[in-house]
């Protein structure tokens, strides 16, 4: 039986997305990146609530909405873990979201007058990046 261990997300005040969402977006991103695997343990809401200094109820939010996509699973009794990997979206939902976002990315680059060569460039770098911590 795997250990609870600190999950180390970071909150920003400053940040436009509320505390729940950067709390789900951040478990998404670690666990796509192979930085929490299947069956890793998460932290309590109180314990997770306690060390990002948070109301409990913004934790449970947050984990109500892993649970429901299917990024985590309840076990009775001991706690949340991190589900098994499978298709958690439909293609459908994949691709509305993967637009939604491509949408988003190119109204903010395009007001910086970036040549889309180095944007390019870039977003491959970042992509690039993910790929040591991602398995397979």
């Amino acid at each position: 039986m795997s250990r609870t261990q600190a999950l180390t997300i970071q909150i920003a005040t400053g940040d436009s997305r509320p505390i729940a969402r950067q709390i789900v977006d951040a478990v998404r991103m670690k666990v796509a990146t192979g930085e929490l695997d299947a069956g890793h343990q998460l932290p309590s809401v109180r314990g997770l609530a306690q060390q990002l200094t948070i109301n409990p109820n913004t934790v449970a939010k947050a984990y109500a909405e892993l649970v429901a996509e299917g990024w985590l699973e309840a076990r009775q009794g001991l706690g949340l873990y991190v589900a098994p990997q499978r298709q958690r979206l439909s293609q459908g939902e994949r691709e509305r979201r993967l637009t939604d976002a491509i949408a988003r990315f190119v109204n903010e680059v395009a007001a910086l007058d970036y040549r889309n060569a180095e944007v390019l460039a870039r977003l491959r770098q970042e992509l690039q990046a993910l790929k040591p911590r991602k398995a397979g």
